[in-house]
Parts: C-alpha cells; structure tokens; sequence
C-alpha cells in the first residue's frame, strides 16, 4: 500500500473512529497530496508524497516558533499535535549517532576537507536523510563534523 493509499484508508478509519483532530490533519495533507496531482496531472509517487508531509511539517514549525514567541500556548499546543499526526506517515527520524554517522560517510565519500566544501557535502548528504532529518539538524552536525 502506498503512501496516498494510506492516507485515504486512515482517513476512512478516523471518520469512523471519531477523532476529529487528527482527521481534520489527514485531510488537509491529502488536499495538499490531491493539488499537487493536479499539478502534475499524475498520480503521485511516495517519495514525492514524503517531500509533501516535510514540507507541512516544516510549515507547521516555523508557526509553532511563531506561537511560541508570542505566547500563544494554545495555537503552539496545535501546531505540536499536528506535528505528530503527521509524522505518524513519516519515516522514523534518525538519532544524532545515526545522522552524525551518515554525515561522516557522506564527508569521505565526496572528499570534502573544509567548511568551503560544505555545499557539496550538503548535496550529497541531503537526499540521503531526506525525510528523516531536519535540514537545519543536518547543517549544523556537518558544520561541527568538517574543520
């Protein structure tokens, strides 16, 4: 079953279950999933549907800061739930041992000496971790892994 397939049958699972919260959640990600079919005109495949829910969860982040900052508690409660809605499709995320490790390999791998090779490390790096890592996580243990 696919990513897309999943979400439809959960959806199903949840207007039965009754949990308002977290149907409302996968609805709004399969609006967004279904506008970006049309776009493509063309079913979507899961990878494309993992850039979809990364995207939200980002967005979903970037506002809990936002709430935080002017102590909305209660849309900052919000934001942190639909968070973990959604990371229920998501790949588990990798630990900083794991990252850290995956960060040196990629560090050997393309030959990179010093922080003016960061952006090819970056390159290599990212579609490894997509998903699975924050892209500011993954900046920050490469700027301490490369001297």
């Amino acid at each position: 079953m696919n990513l897309s397939e999943r979400l439809n049958e959960d959806m199903k699972a949840l207007m039965k279950s009754g949990d308002k919260f977290a149907l409302t959640v996968v609805r709004m990600i399969r609006s967004a999933v279904k506008n970006a079919e049309i776009d493509a005109r063309r079913p979507l495949s899961d990878e494309e549907v993992m850039d979809i829910l990364t995207r939200e969860v980002k967005q979903r982040r970037d506002a809990l800061q936002e709430f935080e900052k002017a102590g909305r508690e209660d849309l900052a409660d919000q934001a942190k739930a639909e968070i973990e809605v959604i990371q229920r499709y998501m790949p588990q995320p990798l630990t900083e041992a794991e990252l850290t490790r995956i960060v040196e390999e990629t560090i050997q791998e393309v030959g990179a000496s010093s922080k003016a090779d960061m952006g090819k490390v970056m390159s290599a790096l990212m579609p490894k971790v997509k998903g699975r890592a924050d892209g500011k996580q993954v900046n920050a243990a490469v700027q301490r892994l490369l001297v």
